[in-house]
């Protein structure tokens, strides 16, 4: 099963706007019914909309199918349930607590109110959150548009898609002809959020031709992989990739092996299940019946097992299964093979020095590091000591770990796809004073409070607690304006020049922006020589 674009009518024709409802909110016909969505300033929000049907029962670890429809007027108002993750309950900015549900697939718009909007068809810009495919929804934060919104330029939409063992490993070795399995379900997932918006969005005055999506961290990730998917070809015009771990996309023997230790901790989990081995019909029963809590009670140790088992691998990542996902997709941006849009990328001054404590995943302490170098040819080694002086000393390693993970592949994208299309790189390296003091400088997701104009939140206003909010919130909103012009034309101002393996000329963000060819040149040609092929981790 999969989701067909051509069961979901497109709504062409000229823009409409939202036409009020007897209660004067904006009502939209969309496929399924007609939505009610809310008013909030000079932005209009649709939450919690169907974009597939629920991937419950026999559907769990299916392709997303099409939504089914309902009756009368829905509520917009609120978001729908988050994607089952392991995480504490927070509050969003619309609201109540986050509540989770395996019926999750639910996606949101924000338009501006018609007399705001600066013309007839507004781009569109579609985001996929972050969160290691493990955690995060479309009610984080940073995942709200009000910021680009309102400006009148754009059509926002983000949505959730399934996370972890439900979306990020791959069981399709246990798939039968009575009970199919399907892989790459959270990557699928997005695919289908991306159809919906090509079908649906001209009822909210955005224009289908001029999708960007964008997303940070693993919604970079699935950036850079939609751009190698086939089923994504045509579903948007541009892109924007930051801090992507583009290489973390792995081989089905890989994926294997870490769906078959997965259904071995559940199966220790539940011992009355038979001895654990996961072609055991007990266990594959666990799997397709179990309990959602169960299951992310497994995929958590599993994730903490994985950094230390596989050096730099991240176990809950797309699979290239040769079918949905047929080539690396740095492989197939190397040939020509994904799609030549328009593409942003780049990342932050530091990434790795956040990741600490639980988020301690990327191959920063001196055994994940020394696994790294096991990889590599030896005689690469003494140059990339070179260019990573101390290491494994501690602030030394966490920058390793970080280029490892982001940094150096989304360069390698940028080479790539810049003999193809055009591109743009940045690097964001500007880090309030108190994240200097701290040691953590402008790392891994800073940008992202500045970017969405959100440095009233708690957490933004307590790294900016000793200085520097308003050249943090002028550096977002630079940052922002360049991405609506890209979502506008594909192209940005002059004083960014486009980026190519000649000048690899960079946009630094800092309090004052400029340009840098090929930063951190020594590192670079350390990894190039150095760096172990993506689907050995």
């Amino acid at each position: 099963m999969r989701h067909h674009r051509h069961l979901i009518p497109r709504h062409d024709g000229a823009r409409r706007s939202p036409a009020p409802g007897a209660t004067g909110l904006p009502d939209v016909q969309v496929f399924g019914g007609v939505v009610r969505g809310v008013r909030e300033g000079n932005v209009l929000s649709w939450r919690g909309i169907p974009y597939a049907a629920p991937p419950v029962g026999p559907l769990r670890f299916r392709a997303p199918a099409p939504p089914s429809g309902w009756t009368g007027v829905r509520d917009g108002s609120r978001f729908g349930p988050t994607a089952p993750q392991p995480t504490r309950a927070h509050h969003s900015r619309a609201g109540a607590p986050d509540w989770s549900s395996e019926d999750c697939l639910s996606l949101n718009v924000q338009a501006p109110v018609p007399a705001l909007a600066d013309a007839d068809s507004l781009p569109v810009m579609v985001f996929i959150h972050g969160g290691g495919y493990f955690q995060g929804s479309s009610r984080d934060f940073s995942g709200q548009g009000e910021g680009f919104v309102g400006t009148g330029r754009a059509v926002y939409v983000n949505f959730n898609y399934r996370l972890g063992p439900l979306g990020y490993l791959d069981f399709s070795r246990y798939s039968t002809a009575e009970r199919p399995i399907e892989s790459n379900l959270g990557l699928r997932d997005q695919v289908a959020a991306l159809e919906w918006v090509q079908q649906n969005i001209r009822a909210f005055g955005g224009d289908p031709d001029r999708v960007t999506v964008f997303g940070e961290s693993a919604g970079g990730n699935a950036v850079t992989t939609l751009m190698a998917t086939p089923q994504a070809r045509g579903l948007f015009a541009r892109a924007i990739a930051q801090s992507a771990p583009a290489d973390a996309v792995y081989p089905p023997g890989l994926t294997a092996r870490w769906a078959e230790e997965f259904l071995s901790i559940l199966g220790e989990q539940h011992p009355a299940s038979s001895r654990p081995g996961p072609a055991t019909d007990p266990v594959r029963d666990l799997l397709l019946n179990g309990s959602v809590p169960d299951l992310l009670a497994a995929a958590r140790i599993l994730q903490v097992h994985t950094p230390e088992a596989y050096p730099g691998g991240f176990c809950f990542a797309p699979v290239i299964d040769g079918r949905y996902v047929p080539e690396h997709p740095i492989d197939a941006i190397g040939s020509g093979r994904a799609a030549r849009v328009p593409l942003i990328i780049g990342t932050n001054d530091r990434e790795g020095s956040v990741f600490r404590g639980r988020w301690d995943i990327l191959p920063g302490s001196p055994s994940r590091i020394a696994g790294v170098f096991s990889r590599s040819p030896r005689e690469t080694w003494s140059q990339m000591h070179a260019a990573y002086p101390g290491l494994p000393e501690s602030r030394t390693a966490a920058d390793f770990g970080g280029d490892y993970g982001f940094w150096y592949p989304s360069t390698r994208v940028a080479d790539l796809h810049s003999r193809f299309a055009p591109v743009h790189v940045y690097r964001f390296d500007f880090a309030p004073r108190l994240l200097k003091i701290v040691g953590l400088d402008a790392t891994h997701g800073v940008e992202m409070f500045a970017l969405f104009d959100r440095t009233d939140v708690p957490l933004a206003r307590m790294i900016t607690s000793l200085g520097g909010r308003e050249a943090y919130a002028r550096a977002g909103q630079r940052m922002r304006g360049r991405w609506l012009r890209f979502a506008e034309s594909g192209t940005t101002s002059a004083t960014w020049p486009p980026y190519d393996e000649a000048t690899r000329s960079t946009l630094i963000i800092e309090s004052t922006d400029h340009v840098e060819n090929d930063p951190r040149r020594r590192r670079r040609m350390a990894w190039s020589a150095f760096m172990p092929r993506p689907d050995q981790p």
